[in-house]
């Protein structure tokens, strides 16, 4: 199976591309801002054919680039229902800082929109992928379980982190679902788990049971404040 992905645009956020092998359909995780260019450079270099994009979440530095390309390749969008609004009215769920930011840009779903359900089996361009609703972050936040011949995969989004979680001080976000997402979700995976984040380096379940705050303090400690990536 192919992994592979790059950090896009300003705020690092991770896409990434998975297939069944090189010249064959792939699919894509959240085309963040400017993935247009090198987004093409991993298609090219693998021959591969993009069947849709999914989306872990609806914040704009995970979906920046969901229009260009789903439109371009003529291919959905999958995203949580919770969160489809902010496909088309990103403003009003930054916060200002990343609002003065935006303001004046235009924004809209993509032609082809298909929504997520927790628990649902994505079978796409031969991956099969798990849909695990946790949100926290946002309302709508996924992460999705990749089947692998070698380990299994977490695709976290902004979920967790190598050594944090991602905030959950904007609007539609909440610490104490967060907390319930990270216990429900990531705890019950087994250690050689891989987790490939939204930011950051992957690690693996692991790693994080381990050391990360989060989850070694989880019921001990609920209230370590996050170290803030992304939006």
């Amino acid at each position: 199976m192919l992994v592979t992905g790059f950090p896009a645009g300003a705020f690092g956020t991770n896409c990434f591309v998975l297939a069944p092998g090189a010249g064959q359909e792939c699919v894509v995780i959240d085309p963040g801002q400017d993935a247009e260019r090198p987004l093409r450079a991993v298609l090219e270099e693998h021959r591969l054919k993009p069947v849709a994009v999914v989306l872990t979440h609806g914040h704009l530095d995970h979906m920046w680039s969901v229009v260009p390309v789903c439109d371009g390749y003529g291919i959905p969008a999958y995203i949580h229902p919770d969160d489809r609004a902010m496909l088309s009215d990103p403003l009003s769920w930054h916060g200002e800082a990343i609002g003065a930011m935006i303001r004046g840009l235009s924004f809209t779903e993509p032609s082809d929109v298909a929504e997520l359900t927790d628990e649902a089996q994505l079978a796409l361009a031969g991956v099969s992928l798990t849909v695990r609703h946790a949100p926290g972050h946002t309302r709508g936040s996924v992460a999705f379980e990749l089947a692998h011949p070698e380990a299994p995969v977490l695709l976290s989004g902004d979920l967790l982190f190598a050594g944090s979680i991602g905030r959950t001080d904007l609007p539609g976000g909440s610490h104490e679902q967060m907390l319930d997402s990270l216990a429900r979700v990531c705890l019950p995976m087994a250690d050689e788990t891989i987790v490939l984040p939204g930011h950051g380096p992957q690690t693996t379940i692991g790693a994080e049971r381990a050391t990360n705050p989060y989850l070694r303090g989880l019921a001990t400690s609920p209230a370590v404040p996050a170290v803030r990536r992304g939006l």
